[in-house]
């Protein structure tokens, strides 16, 4: 039986989307930033404080006002830490109204039709993340016991623990089981340790060479992930791992 797992932000829904809204209606008087840019280096120092957050060294909210904070700093800019609150606050309401990406959608419907053993696994706070998962209505398709978030089960990607609690709750052969991510350090790696497959949605074109660890597809827009499953699920032979 084939098994998919997905991450959740920037693979279920695009998180430069409630990203890119709240920056225009908190820095709109900031022209030279390139927002794009912005969003991915928050998303590094907010990665690179991960652990800490997880652990209870640094709150939630501290790291919140650290990444924009540094993010910034990083592209030659300053904010204040109460501009750095505004626009967490505006974040986390624009992420309350996220909607699936049309093309996850069409996956998880194939799926259901299909009775594909469905899951996530996700990193993150647990009142935060199924709060997203609540707006994406994602307990339409995946059974609420096949959902995994970091704060929760005490381990988070690429940790191969989370990996595991998965697989024991829903009895999933690694072999056929494909998780799919748009991180390569959390998700294609977390992935591959774990001895699943890894499908790496790289929308945002990070270089893919020499890497040690290999996803076994990479698809760089979503719309591409139904017939790449399709294909996975038909047991046809995809021969190239860039699709």
């Amino acid at each position: 039986m084939i098994n998919l797992i997905f991450d959740v932000d920037d693979t279920l829904y695009n998180q430069l989307t409630p990203f890119y809204i709240a920056y225009n209606k908190v820095f709109s008087s900031i022209k030279d930033v390139s927002i794009e840019d912005l969003y991915i280096s928050s998303r590094k120092y907010s990665d690179e404080v991960f652990h800490l957050t997880e652990s209870g060294e640094m709150p939630i909210k501290e790291m919140h006002i650290y990444r924009i904070m540094k993010a910034f700093e990083e592209l030659g800019n300053s904010i204040t830490e109460k501009d750095a609150q505004s626009f967490q606050d505006e974040y986390v309401y624009q992420q309350s109204q996220i909607t699936l990406i049309p093309e996850v959608e069409q996956v998880l419907n194939f799926s259901k039709e299909r009775n594909i053993n469905l899951g996530i696994i996700t990193n993150g706070p647990s009142d935060h993340q199924r709060m997203k998962l609540k707006q994406l209505n994602v307990e339409k398709w995946v059974n609420k016991s096949n959902i995994f978030i970091s704060s929760e089960v005490g381990f988070s990607k690429p940790d191969t623990n989370i990996f595991r609690v998965a697989e024991n709750v829903m009895n999933l052969e690694r072999e056929n089981t494909y998780y799919v991510g748009d991180s390569y350090k959390n998700d294609v790696v977390g992935a591959k340790k774990a001895g699943w497959k890894s499908i790496w949605i790289n929308q945002r074109g990070y270089g893919i060479e020499d890497l040690f660890y290999k996803p076994d597809f990479v698809i760089l827009e979503h719309r591409d992930l139904l017939s790449l499953f399709i294909k996975i699920s038909s047991k046809k032979n995809v021969n190239n791992r860039i699709v």
